[in-house]
């Protein structure tokens, strides 16, 4: 750390002052001794003998004043040096204070550009440490409101949409603006099937909600994951003949036991499977395979529909996102499904990931055979 002139001004006048105030002590201290000596006979004749027995090399000294100032001279040295050095590292607290007010007036790119040494320096990098995590926890909560305003956004758009039709055709009714009681039929049919997008919209996003809190207890049982997923692809079996579409399970263990909440663990493969029959235009197989590996099990569920692009991966298990750029509700999805599957797989201590190319679409999980209960689980 570089002192300014002033502060090395400061030094300089404080090691003035100090060896002002130490000359002062020391010439009082020493004609109080002297007066002291001269007055006490037995002290003289000490004086003397001690006086006599000392050398420095080959040199006798004879004056005990010699002596007593050679000492006084050592210790004023040494206090000296302390005061200067508390000094200095006054100087050095006083910049780093400078440099904290500095980054607290919101500079928080800034660090502190210069190195002290013991302890002094532990506390610089205490700072920056305190520092960037201040500004990580500033930019999640950024993220956090970013990500609030989008979900108050995409739920009103995805409200507005239908509850506009819904109002509009109960408005022709209201007015009686229809010609015939198969065209009124047809105003309540449309209003019928909004509102029933709304209700999807609405428990989706409450499920959402409370899959993602970490609190959130699991109903936690003994189950055969094999026969589970068997009992899935049969209940699928019609809607994937609607879309010329067969489901099959692989299964190379002929059990797979395993503890979880069956109910979330339902609704993710309901979710998954509901994915691939609505966005895999064009593909024959839906397939899922269970494999017991260590202490997990690996699911996965795929699909030869058409591909997903490499740069929407990453983003399929973010909340109201969808592949397709149109938020259009035609395949009547909310774009909560997948951002609900991950959060379940997450509060079962498992994760999910996607793969796709020309062949096909994968979703993986990776789920514990045994669950971790602690105090908030039941």
């Amino acid at each position: 750390m570089k002192l300014t002139r002033k502060e090395k001004s400061e030094l300089i006048f404080e090691g003035f002052i100090t060896v002002g105030l130490i000359y002062l002590l020391y010439l009082a201290v020493l004609i109080i001794f002297d007066r002291f000596v001269y007055t006490s006979p037995d002290l003289v004749n000490n004086i003397w003998i001690f006086k006599n027995s000392f050398t420095i090399g080959e040199r006798q000294v004879h004056s005990y004043k010699l002596i007593f100032v050679t000492l006084l001279v050592i210790v004023a040295m040494i206090v000296l040096f302390w005061r200067l050095k508390r000094r200095y590292k006054q100087m050095q607290l006083r910049h780093v204070i400078s440099e904290l007010h500095y980054i607290a007036e919101g500079h928080y790119d800034h660090r502190i550009p210069f190195k002290l040494s013991g302890d002094m320096n532990k506390v610089i990098d205490s700072i920056h440490v305190l520092v960037d995590s201040t500004v990580s926890a500033m930019e999640e909560e950024r993220k956090i409101e970013q990500s609030k305003d989008e979900l108050i956004t995409n739920v009103s758009h995805d409200i507005r949409t239908p509850l506009t039709s819904i109002i509009g055709y109960l408005g022709l009714i209201e007015d009686k603006q229809y010609q015939s009681q198969e065209e009124l039929l047809k105003y309540t049919h449309t209003a019928y099937i909004k509102a029933k997008q709304m209700k999807i919209l609405v428990e989706d996003l409450f499920e959402y909600t409370k899959v993602r809190q970490h609190t959130t207890p699991l109903n936690l049982t003994q189950f055969d994951m094999v026969k589970l997923l068997e009992q899935l692809a049969a209940d699928f079996e019609l809607d994937a003949k609607k879309k010329n579409m067969v489901i099959e399970v692989i299964q190379p263990d002929s059990e797979i036991m395993m503890e979880a909440d069956t109910e979330k663990i339902v609704r993710v493969f309901n979710n998954l499977i509901s994915n691939a029959l609505k966005y895999g235009v064009g593909g024959k197989k839906i397939s899922i395979e269970a494999q017991k590996v260590g202490k997990e099990v690996i699911i996965s569920v795929s699909n030869d529909g058409p591909e997903i692009p490499e740069a929407s991966l990453n983003q399929l298990f973010d909340r109201f996102y969808r592949v397709e750029e149109s938020r259009s509700q035609e395949t009547g999805g909310t774009g909560l499904g997948l951002a609900i599957a991950q959060s379940i797989v997450a509060l079962h201590g498992g994760y999910i990931y996607a793969k796709s190319d020309k062949e096909l679409t994968r979703f993986v999980l990776h789920l514990p055979l045994k669950q971790v209960q602690n105090s908030e689980t039941k």
